[in-house]
C-alpha cells in the first residue's frame, strides 16, 4: 500500500501469525481493515530466507508442533505446501561417541521423571491457586540436571528458574511435529499475501480516549474504530507503543510474559553424505550453556544448530558469527578435527537484537501464569489483544497466535453487534 487511508474500521497492529489470522477472519466481514506492520514484510517470528540456494532455513518457527490440531496445516493444504510429517529426531542421537547410548537413556528417563514432578506438583497447587518456579522441581543433585535446564531453554526459551510451573503445566502438546518443506515463514508470507498491509509502518501509540481511536505511526497518523494489537510482549512491557489513557494492567501482564530466546545458525556442510539424513547431534555436557544440532535437515547439505536461555543470549552480545563459532567448535568436539574444513557459516538468527521482536516467545514468570488472560481482554469493547502470549495453550507456537488472532477478529464482530 503506497500510502495509509486516513481511516478504518479496524486497524491490526502487526503483520506477524496473529495479524494474519486477524485480517483473514476480518474478510467478508464488510469492515474496512488495515494491517499496520514495523517491519518489510510479513510473518513476524516466522522468517525464512535462503541460506545458499540449495538450503532453505527457517530464522523462526520451523515446525508445525500439534500437527494435528495445527491451523496452519489446512492452510498449508489449501496454499499447496508439501509437509514433511517424518517424525523429529530430538530423542535420537546421531553419534554414539558424543553421547552413548546408555547415557543418553539415563538422561531421557530423568528428563520423563522430572515432566512428571512438574505435572503432579502443578495440578496440586492449582488446587490452592498456587504457583512456583519449575527449578523447584528438579530432582536434588541429579546429575542431568543442567542438560534438563538446557532443554527449558529451547522448549521455553529460558532456564526452569524463569518458568511457571502452572504456566508449563498448560501448555498442550499432542507430541505430533511436521515441517513445511519451502519453510514455515513462507507459508506465513503466503498466507498474508491477500491481506491489506501498510509495510514499514511502525505504530508508536495509540489514542483511545475519544470515540474514534487515533492511531500515531512512522508514516502518519489514522483513525480507527477497532484495534486489534498483536506485537510481542517485549514491546508492550517496555512501552514502544503507548496508550492513552496508560493502561497499567497490560503493561504489567507483558511483564510477566516475557519473551525468551532461541536463537539458530545455520552451517553449509561438506561432505554431507557422511552423516545421516535428518539425524540429531547433542553431547552429554553436563552443562546448561550448550548446543543442539539438527543434521541436514530435510537432507540438505548443512547443520541446523539451536541456542537458548542466557546463554543465547551471550552468544548474541558477543556480536555477528559467535553462533556459527560456538556451534563448529562444540560439532568438532563431537565429531572430530576434520570437520572445522567442512562447515562454513551461511545464517544466523539474532531475535534478542531484532528491534520488533526483542525475543522469541514468550514464557510466564512464576506466579505470572493468569497474566495471559489479563493481557488478552478487550478494553473498552473496540481495543483488542492478540498473539501467542494470549493464546491459553498453545502460546509459543505459530498456531496458537494465528487462532488468538481469528479469536480478537471474533470480539470485534461480537462488540459490534451488540452496539
Amino acid at each position: 500500500m503506497s500510502s495509509l487511508p486516513s481511516e478504518v474500521d479496524v486497524a491490526i497492529i502487526g503483520a506477524g501469525a496473529a495479524g494474519l489470522g486477524a485480517a483473514h477472519a476480518l474478510e467478508g466481514s464488510g469492515l474496512s481493515v488495515i494491517v499496520l506492520e514495523a517491519r518489510d514484510r510479513t510473518g513476524g517470528r516466522g522468517h525464512t530466507i535462503m541460506a545458499s540456494p540449495d538450503i532453505t532455513f527457517d530464522l523462526g518457527c520451523g515446525w508445525l508442533h500439534s500437527a494435528d490440531r495445527n491451523s496452519f496445516v489446512p492452510i498449508a493444504e489449501q496454499l499447496h505446501f508439501k509437509i514433511d510429517k517424518a517424525r523429529p529426531p530430538w530423542r535420537e542421537q546421531a553419534f554414539e561417541g558424543a553421547f552413548p547410548s546408555v547415557e543418553r537413556m539415563d538422561f531421557i528417563q530423568a528428563l520423563d521423571a522430572f515432566y512428571d514432578r512438574a505435572e503432579d506438583a502443578a495440578e496440586e497447587l492449582g488446587k490452592s491457586g498456587r504457583d512456583s518456579a519449575a527449578s523447584a522441581y528438579l530432582e536434588p543433585g541429579n546429575r542431568w540436571n543442567p542438560m534438563i535446564d538446557a532443554i527449558s531453554t529451547y522448549v521455553n526459551g529460558t532456564e526452569l528458574d524463569r518458568v511457571s510451573i502452572s504456566d508449563m503445566d498448560a501448555y498442550e502438546d499432542t507430541e505430533i511435529n511436521w515441517r513445511v518443506r519451502r519453510g514455515y515463514g513462507t507459508l506465513m508470507a503466503a498466507y498474508g499475501a491477500s491481506c491489506p498491509l501498510a509495510l514499514n509502518t511502525q505504530v508508536t501509540m495509540i489514542d483511545h480516549s475519544a470515540a474514534r481511536m487515533r492511531i500515531e505511526t512512522s508514516r502518519g497518523t489514522l483513525t480507527a474504530n477497532n484495534a486489534i494489537v498483536t506485537v510481542p510482549t517485549n514491546l508492550i512491557a517496555e512501552e514502544s507503543i503507548r496508550f492513552h489513557p496508560a493502561l497499567p494492567a497490560k503493561v504489567e501482564a507483558a511483564r510477566g510474559l516475557p519473551l525468551g530466546l532461541a536463537d539458530k545458525v545455520m552451517l553449509a556442510l561438506d561432505e554431507p553424505d557422511a552423516l545421516p539424513r535428518d539425524g540429531n547431534l547433542r553431547g552429554a555436557t553436563m552443562r546448561t550453556a550448550m548446543g543442539t544440532y539438527h543434521l541436514r535437515p530435510f537432507g540438505q547439505p548443512c547443520i541446523e544448530g539451536f541456542f537458548g536461555g542466557r546463554f543465547a543470549r551471550e552468544l548474541e552480545d558477543a556480536g555477528e558469527g559467535a553462533l556459527a563459532a560456538q556451534g563448529i567448535d562444540e560439532i568438532v568436539g563431537f565429531l572430530g578435527n576434520d570437520y572445522r574444513r567442512k562447515l562454513k557459516p551461511l545464517a544466523e538468527s539474532r531475535w534478542a537484537h531484532d528491534p520488533f521482536a526483542r525475543g522469541s516467545y514468550s514464557h510466564a514468570l512464576p506466579g505470572h501464569a493468569g497474566a495471559r488472560g489479563v493481557l488478552a481482554a478487550p478494553v473498552d469493547g473496540r481495543l483488542f489483544f492478540a498473539g501467542e502470549a494470549t493464546s491459553p495453550n498453545f502460546f509459543s507456537t505459530a498456531h496458537g497466535a494465528r487462532d488468538s488472532g481469528e479469536r480478537a477478529a471474533g470480539e470485534v464482530l461480537t462488540s459490534l453487534a451488540r452496539k
